[in-house]
């Protein structure tokens, strides 16, 4: 995007173009040479478009997940959603981070490593003050921690570890577990400082306060699931979910009650006629003594059959499925 040029800078490349000063035969050329560009070896790129879509859209589904938690357990507004999600040296995530702060390291078995989750001191306090009996709007402080605060948020985010498990239940099957509660980000050293970590970036709304919810991602983590990473093994996976939800609808669906009726024939005839009535009358319905019957199901004609009897009670047994739906005066 650095190198999109105004309209004011094409506008005065024209005029150099058209006044002589510059030669398009010489920028062409120019364009057409190898051109060197800067590295920066720390900012290494390891993870691909494709990659960090599919971390997006991972914890998407996370912070759907923790917004319906947060809501039970504070019984007040919850909005969290994904803000931005990058890879940069774990060094630039720490220096970042405000102090004092929260910070919650997970481990994630089967996984290597450990996960950092950087919950802004107005988020934090907020949170406490909700599940102290509070409105949720109070800021942050500049004071620490008490003991009991800490309590009380570890024991919070230790019940939120089943909404980190549901979301990345997609590409692995993990056991979240709380290691630590910290404050100063300067005693996070888990990786090296050059290490490549992706940072997700959630905005989080606790009934009236705002603030910024950062999970750090080690490289370490994502290597053994990289491959599920991809844009076809999503597509794959939910392909596999809608055949399995399918059949479980199946399943449910073979349990349902229905109506199933068999019409005898039907007769039309006017108010007079009917207001007429006596016993012994003789409706003539308009039905042949010798052709099939029609069964609905939820009022809509699926079979053809025939009367008769089955231990003792009036039955009809099916003679054909009718294609399509039959008119009642067919």
């Amino acid at each position: 995007m650095d190198e999109v040029l105004s309209q004011n800078e094409i506008d005065a490349l024209l005029s150099a173009i058209t006044s002589g000063e510059m030669d398009a035969e010489e920028l062409k050329k120019e364009e057409d040479e190898k051109r060197i560009r800067v590295y920066d070896f720390k900012r290494a790129l390891r993870f691909s478009k494709d990659q960090i879509r599919s971390i997006s859209r991972l914890h998407e589904n996370y912070a759907r997940l923790l917004t319906t938690f947060f809501a039970t357990q504070l019984r007040t507004y919850v909005n969290i959603n994904v803000t931005s999600v990058d890879q940069v040296p774990y060094e630039e995530f720490i220096r970042s981070v405000p102090k004092p702060t929260v910070l919650n390291i997970y481990s994630l078995e089967p996984l290597d490593g450990n996960l950092i989750m950087e919950i802004n001191p107005n988020v934090a306090f907020a949170l406490l003050e909700r599940l102290l009996g509070g409105k949720g709007s109070t800021g942050s402080k500049t004071s620490s921690l008490t003991e009991i605060e800490k309590i009380l948020l570890t024991q919070l985010f230790e019940k939120a570890e089943v909404s980190l498990k549901e979301a990345w239940s997609s590409v692995a099957d993990i056991e979240p577990i709380l290691e630590e509660f910290e404050e100063n980000p300067q005693f996070m050293q888990i990786v090296a400082p050059t290490e490549t970590v992706v940072v997700v970036s959630l905005t989080a709304m606790i009934g009236e306060v705002s603030g910024m919810i950062n999970i750090c991602i080690p490289h370490i983590i994502l290597e053994p699931i990289i491959p599920k990473l991809s844009a076809s093994y999503w597509m794959q996976t939910n392909k596999n979910k809608d055949e399995k939800s399918l059949q479980r609808m199946s399943k449910y669906l073979q349990n349902t009650n229905v109506e199933v009726k068999t019409v005898l024939g039907e007769a039309s005839i006017n108010i007079d006629e009917f207001l007429k009535f006596s016993v012994g009358d003789v409706i003539a319905l308009d039905q042949a003594i010798d052709a099939p019957l029609k069964m609905a199901v939820n009022d809509e004609f699926k079979f053809l059959v025939q009367p008769g009897k089955y231990r003792h009670k009036m039955s009809v047994q099916v003679l054909e499925e009718l294609n399509g739906v039959m008119e009642n005066d067919e």
